[in-house]
């Protein structure tokens, strides 16, 4: 398997290094072949949290962050977020260029997203972005835990749908980054096929 770059969105409370913790059973075994690029919401430099606040503020500051990161970094074939993160990721989707192709409206690329106990924003702001139909036919992987008190699985399920092909993963705990057995081989077995 090739290496393939994929950057890593932490939740609301969190940070990359908090991430990197919460991944490492489940990508221990694939750290050879995909370079997981952890970083820090902007909002963590000045002593604050979240990639966004209550009715998306910051918003702005994030989203504008995220398209300098991915002008100044090397290419990113993917994203993966947790929880806020991955509504996050849901929304860097929306804002990706299909096909490569982009532009100011579309200003970023990459080829796959994982999103692990998401949810949709329910913003008008972001109406748009998730009604560019054309860039959610990427791959997509979703896990999900039945019992997850904080993100229910029903709000993880519509962001799944929100996919053309969305794989979906449910285990039975809770708002973790699960890593059973069939979990890690479902995930490794992902990452396989978006390396190739």
């Amino acid at each position: 398997m090739s290496s393939i770059r994929v950057l890593c969105l932490h939740g609301y409370h969190g940070s990359g290094r908090i991430l990197r913790e919460q991944m490492k059973p489940l990508t221990d075994d694939l750290e050879a072949a995909v370079e997981f690029v952890y970083v820090d919401a902007p909002s963590l430099s000045t002593g604050d949290f979240g990639w966004w606040h209550h009715q998306f503020r910051g918003w702005e500051r994030t989203r504008d962050w995220m398209v300098d990161l991915f002008d100044q970094q090397p290419h990113f074939d993917g994203v993966f977020g947790f929880s806020q993160g991955a509504a996050l990721a849901s929304l860097l989707v929306g804002m990706r260029g299909p096909d490569g192709q982009v532009g100011e409206r579309k200003p970023l690329d990459f080829a796959f997203a994982v999103m692990v106990g998401g949810f949709r924003s329910d913003s008008p702001r972001h109406a748009d972005l998730y009604a560019s139909r054309e860039s959610y036919t990427l791959p997509s992987l979703h896990l999900m835990g039945r019992s997850d008190a904080i993100v229910p699985i029903a709000d993880s399920r519509v962001l799944a749908g929100q996919f053309t092909s969305p794989v979906v993963l449910e285990h039975p705990g809770g708002h973790v980054i699960a890593a059973t057995p069939s979990i890690r081989d479902e995930v490794a077995h992902f990452f396989n096929r978006m390396a190739e």
